[in-house]
């Protein structure tokens, strides 16, 4: 668990970054070497963005790749200027967005016999899923159980989500599952 400061920290971050990206359209260049050693770890991050309680954009990678203070940056200019559902952010949408970061765990994979076997195995509320077939892969965040909070819709939505039919069911579909720290902050 982050500690209370750096939770903070990394708002403030994540939230810079989006005001860089309005003055200079790139992300906020930060040193993790100016920061404490929980923000220099490498670590994987989601940062969502939302507008009035609604999707406004959002961005992350499943493996961690750079160091937590740097990936907050990097993923909340992309969130705000780089999510292809979204036209990029302006200025005035700026003060009242709410950011939200998710600090995720690394993924253990899931073994299940059958669909059923999988949608018994699931926790709401806690789990986050990787699912993939082939080239196609997907990924809901936990968060996202408070809108599916029927395991079985939350995994049929995720399968479109990963470009397959909702009824798609192959012995080859894996699943990985992984928790995430989250928390967010209110213009």
């Amino acid at each position: 668990m982050l500690t209370e400061d750096n939770r903070t920290l990394l708002l403030q971050v994540a939230r810079q970054s989006l005001q860089k990206g309005i003055e200079t359209r790139n992300p906020l260049l930060v040193d993790a070497l100016d920061y404490d050693d929980e923000l220099r770890q490498k670590r994987a991050t989601f940062v969502t963005l939302k507008s009035e309680q609604r999707l406004r954009g959002c961005i992350g990678l499943l493996e961690a790749r750079r160091p937590l203070v740097e990936d907050v940056a990097y993923n909340a200019f992309a969130a705000g200027f780089r999510d292809s559902r979204f036209a990029p952010l302006e200025k005035i949408e700026i003060a009242e967005l709410e950011i939200s970061i998710s600090v995720l765990q690394p993924s253990t994979a899931m073994q299940f016999q059958n669909e059923a076997d999988l949608i018994r195995q699931l926790v709401p509320g806690r789990d986050g899923l990787i699912l993939g077939y082939q080239q196609r892969r997907g990924t809901f965040l936990p968060a996202v159980w408070e809108d599916l909070r029927d395991p079985a819709k939350f995994l049929t939505h995720l399968k479109t989500k990963a470009g397959l039919a909702p009824d798609f069911w192959a012995d080859d579909l894996w699943v990985h599952r992984y928790t995430t720290e989250s928390f967010s902050d209110q213009g």
